[in-house]
């Protein structure tokens, strides 16, 4: 974690000059507070991340001399076999859509989301996958 945290620090500070030198090149607002505001969120990031190093045990990144498989191990549980993203994807898309379209598209986006994220939550509560 130390090495990103000084990745997002160094980042930061590079996003911080270029803020500096489009600001006054360019003199248009937006781009200069899109930069600046790019510069705080990494600084954020940044500074989690060398906060969050000093508590944790080192990992392997942080180690010079280590292998690749110091860090393998078990990642994570994935369902292999969900229907629910795609029911959470299109209602999205239809509430991102509802902007270009009209706003009365969210009357028919918000069921298929809950619908979605509904049966996401509790997909592992109920049926055949109940004791998983």
């Amino acid at each position: 974690m130390k090495v990103q945290g000084w990745m997002f620090l160094w980042l930061s500070l590079f996003i911080l000059v270029v803020a500096a030198v489009y600001g006054v090149w360019s003199k248009e607002p937006v781009g200069t507070t899109a930069l600046f505001l790019a510069f705080g969120l990494s600084l954020m990031i940044g500074f989690y991340l060398a906060f969050t190093a000093r508590r944790v045990d080192a990992m392997a990144q942080d180690n010079k001399e280590a292998d690749v498989a110091d860090e393998a191990g078990e990642v994570g549980f994935f369902s292999p076999h969900s229907w629910q993203p795609l029911s959470l994807a299109i209602g999205g898309a239809l509430a991102f859509l509802s902007v270009a379209i009209g706003w009365w598209l969210l009357f028919f986006s918000f069921p298929i989301l809950l619908v979605g994220l509904w049966g996401w939550v509790f997909e592992y509560y109920t049926g055949e996958n109940q004791n998983q």
